[in-house]
């Protein structure tokens, strides 16, 4: 695995989450809907394109029991708890390591945070996880701010979003590298005057950032 090549004023790091520093399986929510009975899952949610429902509750526009009413829809000889653990089983586990590599990285001087598209119900579910697993203080201080998109009210890709956490922050774009799993992001991050890199399978923060 080589290290990123950084441009030189690199100052600020901005991680995504999901895929990056705690990781994700798409596929296990389609297969958990498709035994409940929804076959056409993936049509509706996928890492690169959704139905309009789950961007409104990203963005905090709909609430939990909104939400889970418009999946029991498509699933109704369903329980409510089933409906609920078939879009959580996406949630396996934090990459501990990962995240004390971020704690490190902060404090050496350079300014960190987290920018995750996410939701209500699946913020509750992976920080719970977080906690079994490692000091949850340990997690929420490797980070300068947390800004999950149901919480903001604004989301990955576009650029104004990149360019509003720069603004509530004093960060300069050009000094700034955006670490995402999702290419769409990325590309709206370049647009957005930042660095950007892509983060693939196989890849971890501790390699990448190791000679930052």
């Amino acid at each position: 695995m080589n290290t990123i090549s950084f441009p030189s004023g690199i100052r600020n790091v901005i991680f995504d989450f999901g895929g990056v520093l705690f990781e994700i399986d798409y596929e296990l929510p389609a297969l958990a809907f498709e035994k409940l009975g929804f076959a056409d899952f993936r049509s509706f949610y996928t890492q690169a394109a959704q139905n309009p429902m789950f961007d409104l509750l990203e963005t905090g526009k709909v609430g939990n029991d909104e939400f889970i009413d418009f999946l029991h829809r498509f699933v109704p000889s369903a329980s409510r708890e089933e409906v609920l653990h078939a879009w959580n089983v996406i949630l396996l586990r934090i990459w501990t390591s990962e995240v004390e590599f971020v704690h490190s990285l902060r404090r050496s001087g350079v300014r960190t945070f987290l920018l995750s598209n996410t939701n209500a119900i699946h913020v509750a579910e992976f920080e719970k996880m977080i906690a079994q697993s490692m000091d949850f203080e340990l997690f929420k201080n490797a980070f300068e701010r947390v800004y999950y998109s149901n919480a903001i009210g604004i989301k990955k890709p576009y650029p104004e979003t990149f360019l509003q956490v720069c603004e509530w922050n004093g960060l300069n774009p050009s000094e700034t590298l955006f670490i995402d799993d999702s290419l769409q992001h990325v590309e709206g991050a370049k647009r957005a005057g930042l660095h950007a890199y892509h983060f693939k399978s196989g890849d971890r923060i501790s390699e990448l950032l190791k000679d930052i």
